[in-house]
């Protein structure tokens, strides 16, 4: 059961059990003054930092720690007691709506939605959450999420009834090939869908995604990458590369365990003996 303050004893507590915030020992006057302290869920590094790097420009906020992932969200929610989160809904294993719904029973914090998919973010903002952000999150909408926030600051009912409405909204997470992928330009990140790349390579410490029409740098390794993608579109035929199945055009033979790629751009990828195995899975077509 919820642990309401005495004075909204008779409000309507929220379907969902959940713990509001609390501050024994604190005067809210001395809250008033302390800095919102601020988590940051997200899987994808660049996203973090891009977030972190604007709350840091906000006096008031306090960013205590970051996670990649919805357990560790949890995790971190417990011990670090953070007032405001910022949380990514589309996350491999646990779902931004899932680590809301998982909420329950344990601290409450004010809840701010980040997303790269405009209809999820409208149906989470419509379920409850104080605010949500599009990435690549634009600092005047940062801006205004975090003074949405300090609206909402010391109104525990409030934000657990958010929490409970979010919760209560949960669903599976999206379809994996829905997962856009990121890739650096100099100084900008374009997001790729995952049909638009015919491979990625790793050279020494870089790792390129490479398009008909350009090469980006990736912001993963290439294990993680391999990890991430979705469905079997992808096969690994080097240690250095994975390649899209859907854009090879045509395999040559340069011994009897070697093979030579041609990708529908025109570019040529060397098939490792240790990998040739998979042109089976793509000569079976």
């Amino acid at each position: 059961m919820a642990i309401l303050p005495a004075h909204v004893d008779q409000m309507v507590r929220p379907s969902v059990s959940f713990r509001v915030l609390g501050y024994s020992g604190l005067k809210l006057t001395e809250m008033e003054r302390g800095a919102m302290k601020t988590l940051i869920v997200d899987d994808e590094p660049i996203a973090r930092r891009v977030l972190r790097e604007g709350l840091e420009l906000l006096s008031d906020v306090e960013v205590v720690g970051e996670a990649d992932n919805g357990r560790s969200a949890l995790q971190q929610i417990e011990k670090l007691r953070p007032e405001l989160v910022f949380l990514d809904l589309q996350m491999p294993v646990m779902s931004g709506f899932e680590v809301v719904h998982n909420l329950a029973g344990k601290t409450i914090p004010i809840i701010v939605i980040v997303t790269a998919f405009d209809q999820h973010a409208v149906q989470a903002f419509e379920a409850g959450a104080v605010d949500y952000l599009l990435k690549p999150v634009q600092d005047a909408r940062l801006e205004k999420a975090v003074e949405r926030a300090r609206n909402l600051r010391h109104k525990p009912l409030e934000i657990a009834n958010q929490a409970a409405k979010i919760a209560a909204a949960a669903e599976p997470s999206p379809p994996a090939q829905s997962r856009k992928i990121v890739g650096r330009s100099g100084s900008d990140y374009v997001l790729l869908d995952t049909e638009e790349v015919l491979a990625f390579q790793a050279e020494h410490e870089l790792v390129w995604i490479v398009t008909a029409k350009q090469r980006l740098l990736a912001t993963q390794p290439l294990c993680g990458i391999e990890e991430r993608l979705p469905g079997n579109h992808f096969q690994r035929v080097h240690r250095n590369a994975l390649v899209n199945v859907n854009h090879i055009r045509k395999l040559s033979a340069l011994s009897s365990q070697r093979w030579l790629i041609t990708l529908s751009n025109a570019l040529q990828i060397v098939v490792s003996k240790r990998q040739a195995h998979h042109l089976r899975e793509i000569l079976d077509w």
